[in-house]
């Protein structure tokens, strides 16, 4: 049984489906009946987390499990020490001493070994908890998500994205979810001892004009990528409800100054075969 957290997401999704067209059982963990429905449809086990520190409730979905995937659901405005990955950290890996699966898969960043402030940071403290919980763990560091691009499409359309990512030619590694979905279905039919680091990027580094070209591609329009000044981050994240808007600065600090990076020494790489211009045609056609 391969136990899949964030199955409603794009990667869980994908984890989910890969595993399923392989006739392998699943085990969808959701919040709530309704969000498992379509899982249930296709024949997969459901079930019920409505606190992710629940760790009764999760000790009951990770029980009997081959593999567990896990993930955390992003929160751009953490507040400073991250109480709320804190407490959900703690109650997974509560949960996973007392279930024992077979081995964990957890999506984790490019950038977890670093121990500057900033936002990923949330993601070296899952790691952290994660590793002494007495079963394999692989922690799955993916680059750039290509699929962070939705939030551009709407000013793509117009012919102008703004950019976060400076200077605008400078390329960084990104990969595609369904990339992710698939190194980690993978990852989950291996078998090791210990603690794994998997680096996972895309066929090659993108920057903020690739990402224009490629949607004037998709889009069939002339699309231009600007800067946005750093001295204007603080109050625009703030003007969009941010109310700690630091980690999320410093942690896109850490790729425009290249501190955030893969790790190298001591890990494993593997590489995607999706490439940007397939992720934003499919954001432009609304797939």
């Amino acid at each position: 049984m391969f136990v899949i957290t964030g199955i409603t997401g794009k990667v869980g999704g994908r984890v989910g489906d890969i595993l399923l067209k392989a006739g392998l059982p699943v085990r969808a963990v959701v919040r709530c009946a309704g969000k498992g429905a379509s899982w249930k449809a296709r024949g997969s086990e459901i079930a019920l987390v409505a606190d992710a520190a629940d760790v009764q409730s999760l000790a009951q979905a990770f029980a009997g499990a081959t593999g567990v995937f896990l993930m955390n659901p992003p929160n751009y405005d953490s507040e400073r020490g991250f109480p709320d990955i804190q407490r959900s950290a703690k109650a997974t890996a509560e949960a996973i001493a007392k279930a024992k699966p077979a081995k964990i898969v957890f999506l984790s960043t490019i950038g977890a070994h670093v121990q500057e402030f900033n936002l990923l940071n949330r993601l070296t403290l899952f790691e952290h908890m994660l590793a002494n919980v007495g079963v394999p763990v692989a922690f799955l560091r993916a680059a750039w998500f290509m699929e962070n691009a939705a939030w551009d499409l709407a000013a793509a359309r117009s012919g102008r994205i703004e950019s976060y990512l400076h200077p605008l030619d400078r390329k960084i590694d990104m990969v595609s979810a369904k990339d992710i979905g698939r190194a980690a279905a993978d990852l989950l039919r291996e078998e090791w001892s210990g603690v794994r680091i998997i680096e996972l990027s895309g066929p090659q580094k993108y920057s903020p004009r690739d990402e224009a070209d490629a949607f004037a591609a998709a889009l069939e329009r002339d699309v231009k990528a600007v800067e946005v000044p750093r001295s204007e981050w603080e109050q625009r994240f703030r003007r969009e409800g941010m109310q700690h808007p630091e980690a999320r600065i410093r942690m896109l600090d850490g790729f425009n100054e290249g501190w955030i990076d893969f790790q190298g020494d001591g890990t494993e790489r593997r590489t995607g075969a999706v490439e940007l211009a397939e992720v934003l045609s499919e954001l432009a056609a609304g797939a």
